[in-house]
């Protein structure tokens, strides 16, 4: 291993770049990987809203599966396949709740019927009928007939901070390019290649 000239969150700036170019639709579209307190992993595709050198952010309901496991076991991995340019990124690191003001700003982004789903699920909850969940969203655009819709309380966003970024690039034989970064005591990275 070695200290690491390359800034992998650049570098995943431009592979994400280069899906935006390859990809049809949702180069976003990650696996979100997290586990209850005594381990037991559960993983679903969410939609990357954000990535910078602090970390990946997704929003999601706080009453969820995925909430309640985050909150026991603050920790997660993520997982983008590009088929197009035969590239995956992993990456993994303990989780944060993004701040107030930045789940409002993304609240606020979302299209209005995204806005209205949003109240009208009790996401991970058993529903008995597609009809009780077409009726509450109903009653939730009564409830705000125009205007702005304000974020839900149990509704937010949270952020991967990345310890470990794996860029994994598809050869021929199987020969697969597999290069690893690791976040060191000091704030850098540290970088090394695995076997395929």
């Amino acid at each position: 291993m070695s200290q690491s000239q390359i800034d992998p969150i650049a570098q995943f700036s431009a592979w994400y770049r280069d899906a935006e170019a390859s990809q049809v639709k949702n180069p976003g579209a990650m696996t979100l990987a997290t586990a209850t307190a005594d381990g037991r992993p559960s993983a679903r595709m969410v939609l990357l809203k954000g990535h910078s050198a602090e970390g990946f952010v997704f929003y999601t309901n706080l009453n969820s599966q995925k909430a309640a496991e985050l909150a026991a076991n603050p920790h997660a991995a993520l997982c983008f396949y590009w088929r197009s340019p035969a590239r995956q990124v992993r990456i993994e690191g303990p989780v944060e709740p993004v701040s107030e003001d930045q789940a409002d700003a993304y609240f606020a982004s979302r299209a209005r019927g995204s806005q209205i789903g949003a109240w009208a699920s009790d996401q991970s909850k058993p529903l008995a009928s597609r009809d009780l969940l077409e009726n509450r969203a109903a009653e939730y655009e009564a409830k705000f007939p125009a205007g702005e819709v304000e974020r839900p309380p149990f509704w937010s966003g949270y952020r991967v901070a990345p310890q470990r970024i794996e860029f994994w690039t598809e050869r021929d034989d199987r020969m697969h390019d597999r290069q690893l970064f690791e976040r060191t005591a000091d704030g850098g990275w540290q970088e090394s290649w695995l076997y395929p």
